[in-house]
């Protein structure tokens, strides 16, 4: 696919993911618009783009709130007239048993993943039926099924292909192309945050080694996705590795999950 031309939106893209997919697209061409909360990192990411091409636009706002999503499409339309991909990136996990959660932080899982992705995705539809664009959504290994310590989140997860279902149904014939990637381990920001079970914000540990994706090879397989216009993609083999058990044999997988609580327990601390 030739991103010349095209206005990509991407949501939480001032680092990790989002900012490494920001990239990649605008060596290839793309207008980018870039989205989140922090001035500094967006400032950051802009640069880089800056030194690419001069085609890219910052909108620090708030998605999670209507007005914030609003505000993000209104702003991409009034600077490049269009929009022909958008891509829901932004999102927050979270560490802890049900049991112990406060309900605030699944309150807040699903406004920042939930409401994060809908409040920019409702009034970017009538743009991406103009350009016959794409709706992308930044799903995980953990939306295939629910896993310890992180229930809140995968439910977050599994809803958004929910969304993309009903979505790739209702605009069978407008020409929109609507897309799910599911994203496995992959390495981190040294700043990442989480929510610990108590509502309280705790930096992620580092991850590397075997079996963790790099961020530009993450970026690379949702550019791939848009490209070859597919609805699923899992990006790590033990994604798709879940999705094919998890299909045939739940008990299996549950099995296996059980019998590997500390290996969780330890990859996600």
């Amino acid at each position: 696919m030739n991103f010349e031309g095209k206005v990509v939106v991407i949501t939480g893209s001032s680092r990790g993911i989002g900012k490494g997919t920001a990239v990649a697209l605008a060596r290839k061409g793309a207008s980018v618009v870039l989205n989140g909360r922090n001035e500094e990192r967006l400032a950051e990411t802009e640069k880089i783009i800056k030194a690419i091409h001069g085609k890219v636009l910052s909108v620090c706002c708030d998605v999670s709130t209507s007005e914030g999503g609003r505000f993000l499409i209104e702003e991409a339309v009034r600077v490049f007239g269009r929009i022909d991909i958008l891509i829901n990136n932004v999102g927050v996990s979270m560490r802890g048993n049900f049991a112990d959660l406060n309900p605030e932080v699944v309150r807040t899982i699903f406004a920042s993943n939930i409401l994060g992705t809908t409040n920019p995705s409702i009034p970017a539809m009538k743009y991406l039926r103009e350009s016959k664009g794409s709706i992308v959504f930044i799903s995980s290994a953990a939306g295939i099924r629910g896993l310890p310590s992180l229930s809140a989140y995968c439910a977050s997860k599994m809803a958004l292909r929910a969304f993309a279902e009903s979505i790739r149904i209702e605009e069978a014939g407008s020409g929109i192309h609507t897309g799910l990637v599911l994203v496995g381990y992959t390495e981190n920001e040294k700043d990442k945050e989480t929510i610990a079970s108590d509502g309280s914000r705790r930096f992620i540990a580092p991850r590397s080694g075997k079996g963790v994706k790099t961020i530009e090879s993450v970026a690379e397989g949702i550019i791939r996705n848009i490209s070859k216009r597919k609805f699923i993609t899992i990006l790590s083999a033990e994604g798709k590795l879940n999705a094919f058990f998890q299909a045939l044999l739940p008990g299996f997988v549950e099995f296996v999950i059980l019998k590997n609580l500390k290996k969780f327990e330890e990859r996600n601390r």
